[in-house]
């Protein structure tokens, strides 16, 4: 008996043992679920883990949870994620917003025009497969992810890791832990009518939150003794809380994750579900709330976390290398999937040429630029590292097979009146790398702009533009007779001025130095005005023409554009010089003689505050050569808010076609303060010398002839900037009203 009670005293003993020994090196899983916005609240429940002394051996996540749990396993510890996505701007990281800057000047050009821009294939209006592509986060986290661009399987990352997507195509859940993980992590996050699909492996590829938001059967398969898992998900709202057909979406999701987590609730080892209620999926402007919350939310299970960090083994960490430079040199780039776009093209809108050193901001803005012409619907790359701290840079692209745009714009200024515009853009229309685009301007004047576009990047570019132009105005009588106010005639004071042109160029131009635009061509164009307000011409109608010859021309070009907003800049320069020279004409005025005509605009914009700024202009531009017997392309200045053309310059304090000369210099000033978000307050100063012949005779140096004064408002729209201004010129003492809604076209 004695024998048996030792004997079992022994098994017992060495059954706890065993088990003791067993239980010394606990293997910790984290689950991280999907939610949007709440899923910041990831990075608050790390911060606790790590503070607990967790040894993490394997992240699994969903969605935010994949972006957050990817990072982590990436290396990145959890207070450097909270200083990472603290200074995020996830506004413009979610809707692919572009800065003006990175933009080509074709891209600056078509998207400060349109307000409505839809697929046209066949002649049927279509819809985007998602508000935005993603671009922006793939870039981000290629650059955080760079120093482990090399790893293929996700298990030999610094934590083990998947995260899960959905096959569209299926409906089936594609565990994702091979490849390239900012690739893997975006489509995990791709959210339906949100983000575009992203290919991987010719799968499809969405949410992994549609069919498995918190893959917690997934990571106890890994061999996990211990499972974490946070859950941030949305519960069912009642009607009340449903205000968009994005609410509904989600909604109609959640039907399904609910009921799951009933039973994956009871799966989880700790379950943590921060108090979020308050947040919604797009609550990226609360983020330093939402970290709090998991923080707090983890303060329950301070006790169970520093138990659990006891049982486990603590071997040193190898130290991770995260790259730390803010350029890197590109020996080479490869591209494939261009089919209908030549290597020429891809590289002029990335803006790359090799070998050169490169920043990660140039970069990511290079990429998109090249997503903003729409002829890509997956833009797939990879940071390959060479030796010698040198890059390759593989891009895998996915063409967009529509060709066909139809899009829409409305504008409203004192020139041109109200105008709503119609845009066809046909695309490859007679060979790749070209876009036909024909702009039809209905309203109080009528008008059209017809450009047939040969983009080959850094190569010469090819472009023919065909347009016409035409307003009513009435102007002062000396504006066409100047020598009827001479002779003391006041009888009419001012004339109805109907004033038409027609424009046709073919010209050349290339990128210069990466960041300038220089290019030249030839020019003809057709110039008509006439008023029916006084005069009776050879048919016996009562009118007076007073120009119309065709005029025939070449001309150069250069400008320098890095603002980062056309209407409101905060920052950046502008720079535009043009020169024509007028060879001949044919027409009314028979006496031509030729001449030329130089003008340019230099711009400099600064904040000196996050919502204070400055913008200083110089401008001008005079005549060389000819006779008095061709005036039609004097400068006239005044007014606000138009398209300029020809050699019409606004200006404060006039109105439009106000003053006149062959000869102008003008300097402005404009102090802006956004006194909330997109909504401005400005304070503006010009001053002008105009006349004839003011270098020549030296009068341009004797003093200001023409100063003007404005107050305005501004708010920026999805049409277009809307602007409202007084102005007041001392020389006239008199105010004028300015308004201006919409794109200028």
């Amino acid at each position: 008996m004695k024998k048996a009670l030792i004997v079992i005293v022994c098994f017992v003993s060495g059954l706890l043992y065993s088990q003791e020994k067993e239980v010394k090196d606990l293997k910790v899983g984290v689950v991280l679920s999907g939610g949007g916005a709440k899923g910041l609240a990831h990075i608050g429940v790390l911060k606790a883990i790590e503070e607990a002394g967790i040894r993490v051996d394997y992240v699994g996540g969903t969605s935010m949870g994949a972006i957050v749990g990817g990072l982590y396993a990436s290396g990145y510890s959890a207070k450097q994620l909270d200083s990472i996505f603290n200074v995020v701007d996830f506004n413009t990281l979610i809707q692919d917003d572009i800065p003006r800057s990175a933009k080509t000047f074709y891209e600056k050009d078509e998207s400060e025009k349109y307000t409505l821009t839809l697929p046209f294939d066949d002649f049927q209006v279509g819809f985007p497969s998602g508000l935005s592509k993603g671009q922006n986060v793939y870039n981000m986290m290629s650059k955080l992810m760079a120093h482990v661009s090399t790893v293929n399987d996700f298990e030999k990352l610094p934590i083990p890791f998947f995260c899960v997507a959905t096959n569209v195509e299926t409906g089936k859940m594609v565990m994702l832990n091979k490849g390239y993980l900012p690739r893997a992590i975006t489509a995990s996050g791709a959210l339906p009518s949100l983000f575009s699909p992203v290919v991987i492996d010719g799968m499809l590829l969405v949410d992994g939150g549609v069919v498995n938001n918190y893959p917690i059967d997934e990571v106890r398969a890994k061999g996990m003794d211990i499972i974490i898992g946070v859950d941030v998900q949305d519960g069912l709202k009642d009607r009340t809380a449903l205000q968009s057909a994005f609410d509904v979406l989600v909604q109609i999701n959640n039907y399904r994750t609910v009921g799951d987590m009933v039973e994956k609730k009871g799966k989880t080892d700790i379950y943590i579900h921060p108090n979020i209620d308050d947040f919604s999926v797009v609550s990226f402007s609360d983020g330093r709330k939402i970290i709090e919350s998991g923080v707090e939310a983890s303060i329950v299970y301070k006790d169970k976390l520093d138990s659990i960090a006891k049982l486990q083994l603590h071997p040193p960490k190898e130290e991770v290398t995260f790259r730390k430079r803010n350029s890197f040199y590109i020996d080479d780039v490869g591209i494939t999937g261009n089919e209908k776009y030549s290597r020429a093209y891809v590289l002029g809108k990335l803006k790359l040429k090799t070998p050169s050193v490169v920043t990660y901001q140039d970069f990511s803005d290079g990429v998109n630029n090249l997503s903003a012409t729409g002829n890509f619907q997956d833009i797939d790359y990879r940071l390959v590292p060479l030796e010698d701290d040198k890059y390759s840079i593989q891009f895998t692209l996915r063409e967009n097979n529509s060709s066909m745009l139809l899009r829409l714009g409305a504008h409203y200024d004192n020139l041109f009146k109200s105008t709503a515009l119609v845009n066809l853009t046909k695309k490859r229309l007679l060979t790749n790398n070209d876009i036909a685009s024909f702009d039809l301007m209905l309203g109080d004047n009528l008008r059209y702009n017809f450009n047939y576009y040969i983009d080959k990047g850094f190569y010469w570019s090819i472009g023919l533009n065909s347009s016409y132009n035409y307003f009513e105005k009435d102007v002062a009588i000396d504006f066409v007779l100047p020598e009827l106010t001479s002779e003391g005639s006041n009888q009419i004071n001012r004339i109805n001025l109907e004033y038409g042109d027609f424009t046709n160029q073919l010209y050349v131009e290339t990128l210069f130095r990466r960041s300038f635009l220089l290019g030249g061509g030839i020019e003809h164009k057709f110039l008509n005005y006439l008023s029916e307000t006084l005069g009776i011409d050879e048919n016996n109608k009562p009118r007076t023409v007073f120009e119309s010859t065709n005029y025939y021309s070449t001309y150069g070009f250069l400008k320098y554009d890095t603002y980062d907003n056309s209407f409101f800049p905060k920052k950046g320069v502008f720079f535009n010089g043009d020169f024509h020279l007028y060879m001949f004409a044919s027409g009314r005025n028979d006496d031509f003689t030729q001449f030329s005509i130089a003008k340019g605009k230099i711009g400099y914009a600064k904040s000196f505050f996050t919502d204070f700024s400055a913008v200083i202009t110089s401008e001008g531009g005079f005549k060389i050569g000819g006779g008095d017997e061709t005036q039609s392309f004097d400068f006239t200045l005044g007014g606000f808010g138009f398209k300029e053309i020809n050699n019409i310059i606004p200006m404060y304090g006039y109105e439009a076609l106000s003053l006149r000369g062959n000869t102008y210099l003008k300097s402005s000033l404009t102090l802006d303060y956004e006194i909330v978000r997109k909504n401005h307050i400005n304070v503006a100063v010009n001053i002008a010398k105009v006349g004839d012949d003011l270098f020549t005779s030296g009068n341009w140096i004797d003093g200001v002839d023409y100063s003007g004064y404005a107050f305005g408002y501004g708010l920026e729209t999805f049409f277009g900037p809307i602007e409202i201004k007084y102005s007041y010129s001392p020389e006239r003492d008199k105010g004028e009203w300015y308004v201006s809604g919409g794109f200028r076209f």
